[in-house]
């Protein structure tokens, strides 16, 4: 693990070479803050609820990664007084999907920082999310010598067909994306890094119904407090060193926990498809977007009559998705 370890945060210092400044704030970034870490490819229209969820939430700057944009998001971006952008157009697959960029950023500007790192169709939802800044989580966590914190992937999607989810920058995709699936998630462990691991949901349901082993993961630990020599392996479901990754109780007792609520489903989904398809930059040969095509490019209607409509972090409490633990 330790070799691995270094391995990983030697490439990432030479993949942060591939980045150009584009926009750097981080001189305005103070000792306590939190900051979000991204990496984004023509995603413009989903910016402004984005930043304004993460800015309410208590989110102090942003650190992005464009790759290669060219619907306006990194001038968009650049306009932003508490972001710092970089920018490349180089291989997003050859860059460990992104997180080598991203590894590189964190060692650089993150340490002693809670770092929150998310995709702009992740939504970060935390007991008590509606009334307490991620200030009052992150402390919480400080003051349990807690150094992680583990959330499930929950996808919503529309009722009716994905086409039809008429969206608008602006737009609160989680009312227009606002239905999910409560039930058909499995958990197993990771032997070799000690993550949980999740499947399941809607994307198993609707797209790899015939081969659920190869359905996305859910598991993800996107909030970590980052010290000098951490490196996240695959995406953001797991990382080293291995501590990081235990994030679930061991005595059958409950902890602390989130959700990401993942709104991929929205009108644009059936360009997106086809965009990566094009590309061929993400994970085992585009598997994901080679599913999504396959069903007619996510134009079906994923909800049936089992679907529940999203409200908010208690409603995903009481379904066990996530917990309050022991954070009164």
């Amino acid at each position: 693990m330790r070799l691995e370890r270094k391995r990983r945060r030697a490439r990432s210092l030479r993949k942060r070479r591939e980045l150009t400044p584009a926009a750097l704030n981080v001189s305005k970034i103070r000792e306590d803050d939190v900051i979000l870490f991204s990496t984004v490819r023509n995603e413009k229209i989903r910016l402004p609820f984005f930043f304004e969820y993460y800015r309410k939430l208590g989110v102090n700057h942003f650190c992005f990664v464009d790759n290669g944009s060219d619907d306006g998001t990194l001038e968009y971006l650049i306009s932003q007084p508490d972001v710092s952008v970089w920018h490349t157009t180089r291989s997003y697959k050859r860059a460990g999907f992104g997180m080598d960029w991203l590894n590189g950023l964190l060692g650089a500007y993150a340490v002693g920082h809670w770092c929150l790192v998310v995709d702009v169709d992740e939504f970060f939802v935390y007991p008590h999310c509606d009334t307490r800044p991620i200030q009052a989580l992150t402390h919480w966590l400080d003051q349990s010598s807690t150094r992680s914190f583990g959330t499930q992937l929950v996808d919503t999607y529309p009722k009716g067909k994905i086409s039809e989810a008429h969206y608008r920058p602006g737009d609160n995709p989680m009312t227009v994306s606002d239905h999910f699936d409560t039930g058909n998630y499995y958990y197993e462990r990771n032997r070799k890094y000690g993550n949980l691991w999740i499947q399941g949901g809607a994307r198993q349901r609707g797209f790899f119904a015939g081969r659920p082993a190869f359905a996305p993961a859910l598991n993800k630990i996107p909030l970590v407090k980052w010290k000098r020599g951490n490196v996240f392996v695959s995406s953001t479901h797991n990382l080293l060193p291995r501590s990081l990754n235990l994030v679930y109780a061991h005595n059958g007792g409950q902890r602390a926990s989130g959700c990401l609520v993942h709104t991929k489903f929205l009108e644009m989904f059936s360009t997106k498809t086809k965009e990566e398809l094009a590309r061929k930059q993400h994970y085992a040969a585009s598997r994901e977007y080679n599913s999504y095509s396959k069903h007619r490019g996510g134009k079906n209607d994923l909800w049936n009559g089992q679907s529940v409509k999203y409200k908010d972090w208690r409603q995903l409490e009481s379904l066990g998705l996530m917990s309050s633990g022991d954070w009164a």
